[in-house]
């Protein structure tokens, strides 16, 4: 059986890029244990369309912890208390009645606010475009050993490819750094055969576009791998690193020749 409570929620309200935001305060009454974060904001935003106020704008999409829409910060940890946890995946069941909590957005230069709790991941976007793919002709859906590839590469990939883009990483980077996020997407390609022939442009591409886009340098805190909620490792960063300083050295055509 589920218990309720009362909470107060201190919310993050802005019109829009060019407005100046605040805090709000706003009561939560009522509310299950076993709601979902985003449930329980469904039911504050029911609340305050019934008083005629504006409702919380916030991103969510899928609610099951695979699209990375859900970008919020609470209580000053993106995605919330709970380790390997997405907002929507987070439930009310983590907190206390009477408790105070602190909802704000994505804190980056690269994610403007587009309203309230919700920026702008654009800038992610962008980043992927310039070589965040692969033009080789794959043909049709091969066997699953058609091409050898040993399990440890293949798990390595595997899990950088896990990646949802949901920008925690550069929520939590004191330096809102992508590298992260950029070093995920540039692995699930280097490691496997399919990646080699855009290799060493691919790192060179992306990097180049993280810069454009405004994202901090990393410095090795270890921040964004803590607060990732699929858990992508500091190692990908080392990889895109090594991918990064190799591509400066030799062409493309030098190291397929």
């Amino acid at each position: 059986m589920s218990k309720h409570m009362n909470l107060t929620l201190k919310v993050w309200r802005q019109k829009n890029q060019n407005s100046e935001g605040k805090f709000v305060t706003i009561q939560a009454n009522n509310i299950a244990d076993d709601m979902s974060f985003l449930e329980m904001l469904d039911v504050v935003n029911e609340d305050l369309t019934r008083k005629g106020e504006d409702p919380i704008y916030f991103d969510h999409d899928c609610r099951e912890g695979i699209c990375g829409m859900c970008s919020l910060v609470i209580n000053g940890r993106p995605h919330g208390p709970n380790e390997r946890t997405t907002t929507c995946q987070l439930h009310m069941r983590s907190f206390h009645d009477g408790q105070t909590i602190v909802i704000e957005p994505w804190r980056a230069a690269a994610f403007p606010v587009l309203k309230d709790l919700a920026v702008d991941r654009s800038a992610f976007d962008r980043i992927q475009q310039a070589g965040g793919y692969i033009n080789v002709n794959t043909g049709g859906v091969p066997d699953a050993n058609a091409i050898p590839i040993p399990k440890r590469i293949a798990d390595e990939a595997f899990e950088s490819a896990t990646c949802i883009g949901c920008g925690a990483c550069v929520a939590a980077c004191k330096n809102a750094s992508a590298m992260l996020f950029v070093s995920a997407k540039v692995s699930q390609f280097a490691l496997l055969p399919q990646g080699q022939t855009e290799r060493y442009e691919r790192a060179q591409a992306m990097v180049d576009q993280m810069d454009k886009e405004g994202f901090g340098n990393c410095t090795n805190t270890g921040a964004c791998e803590a607060e990732c909620p699929v858990g992508i490792k500091l190692t990908n960063i080392a990889r895109l690193n090594r991918e990064y300083f190799t591509a400066k050295i030799f062409r493309q055509e030098d190291v397929h020749a």
